[in-house]
């Protein structure tokens, strides 16, 4: 069931080039916040990305393939003097990745400094639920970040919720203090967190799901759901499997779909342990298919 809220998702969206074993290179588009909001939309969602893209003829046509999906980015600033951020993903025959990225000068790390900027930000305020992740923050100057976590404040003085991935890229950061940082100021204005335990791990700080949830404020009021890959999640307290395992193609995304199937089902009134069965259900078909965000067929689980 679609719900009536409007969600908005805030972050980078990319160029894709993605690569199998054996096969050339495909472009596509990825990012870890549009690959959520491309769930959401199908799933019947209204959804909207904000962001800022270049006034070039790859951002048209990003913008046009997310439209298609049902993704409005009116939110998406424009600007001139910059491009789309680009990434290759290459997969092996186990489906395990590696990536390699050009995105130092990409658009969305301004998308808080341009003239329209204010206006995106108006608008973002007056969302149901806005989205964002650690990637987020990790692009932005701190500038950029503190207006972040201001928008958020502003989304819940208006009765919005937030909701949070503590997707963890080490590159990105200069350090994993500094990255914990704004993860714990990001958590601070959360209603919803969406780790990974991986990430927490690789972070230096959680050592089990449990110890994890319980950085991320679960029992406080927050909803806390800790993704384990293969052994499924731990939310509300217990451990939730996934359905069957599945052989996996391409492991990219999996994280983002799940989010998009667990945030879905929350909004449209779920328990937690049933929405994390519908996270698991879209993830593993996400990891069944080839590209951060496979095309939709007759067996995505989309309701």
């Amino acid at each position: 069931m679609a719900t009536k809220a409007t969600i908005t998702v805030i972050g980078e969206a990319m160029l894709e080039l993605s690569r199998g074993d054996g096969d050339g290179w495909n472009l596509r588009y990825g990012g870890d916040v549009i690959n959520t909001a491309i769930h959401l939309a199908r799933a019947g969602d209204t959804v909207r990305l904000a962001s800022a893209l270049g006034t070039d003829p790859m951002s048209a046509q990003l913008c046009a393939q997310w439209e298609a999906e049902g993704v409005d980015t009116s939110l998406v600033i424009a600007a001139k003097d910059k491009l789309p951020g680009l990434y290759a993903i290459e997969t092996d025959a186990a489906g395990e990745r590696s990536f390699h990225y050009w995105r130092g000068e990409a658009a969305a790390r301004r998308m808080f400094d341009l003239p329209q900027s204010a206006a995106m930000v108006a608008q973002a305020a007056q969302s149901d639920l806005l989205y964002f992740s650690l990637i987020t923050l990790a692009i932005l100057p701190d500038a950029g970040r503190e207006a972040l976590l201001d928008l958020c404040a502003q989304v819940r003085a208006h009765g919005g919720r937030i909701a949070f991935d503590g997707n963890y890229r080490a590159r990105l950061w200069d350090d994993a203090a500094t990255a914990r940082r704004w993860r714990d100021r990001a958590i601070a204005v959360s209603d919803m967190g969406l780790p990974t335990l991986a990430d927490e791990v690789e972070m230096g700080e959680a050592d089990d799901a449990r110890d994890a949830a319980a950085r991320w404020g679960a029992g406080e009021g927050r909803d806390v759901v800790v993704k384990l890959g293969g052994d499924g999640c731990l939310v509300a307290g217990e451990i939730v499997p996934i359905p069957r395992q599945l052989d996996v193609i391409d492991s990219s995304g999996a994280g983002d779909a799940f989010n998009g199937g667990y945030l879905h089902a929350r909004l449209a009134g779920a328990s937690p342990r049933d929405a994390a069965l519908a996270g698991h259900r879209l993830a593993g078909w996400n990891i069944g298919r080839r590209g951060a965000i496979p095309a939709r067929d007759a067996d995505a689980p989309y309701g």
